[in-house]
């Protein structure tokens, strides 16, 4: 028997329950625990994520070097326009990374509180053609 189970990640925001709702609906998730300084939830595919209160929380500001990066998720997907839509309409908003290295099927963005995120879209299982 393992002595750690797999943990959660945990985002410090000062309002826990409106960070909650916006990654509710990003994820198709359910809230399934909630105190009052800490809502914990689970995405379709069992992703866990909680949001702890902290009245002092200082959003990342990545891309720029003050106030490092601090965490950062990345979520796969299939379709980063409709994605983004999508996070846009729950109050996101995608992140200016003009110059940025890497490959193109990838898109950052920050949450209502500022944490930032990729989108990376899932690479193909299909077989290659010729």
């Amino acid at each position: 028997m393992a002595l750690v189970k797999a943990g959660v990640v945990v985002l410090d925001c000062a309002e826990p329950e409106k960070l909650a709702e916006f990654y509710v609906g990003l994820l198709d998730a359910e809230e399934t625990d909630s105190t009052a300084n800490r809502v914990e939830i689970r995405g379709a595919d069992g992703t866990r994520l909680a949001f702890r209160r902290d009245v002092n929380a200082t959003p990342p500001s990545w891309p720029r070097p003050e106030n490092a990066l601090q965490a950062h998720l990345d979520f796969l997907v299939d379709d980063l326009d409709e994605v983004e839509r999508r996070i846009v309409g729950l109050g996101g908003r995608p992140l200016e990374t003009k110059g940025a290295s890497g490959p193109h099927e990838e898109r950052g963005y920050a949450d209502p509180a500022g944490h930032s995120f990729t989108l990376r879209l899932e690479p193909s299982t299909a077989p290659k053609q010729g």
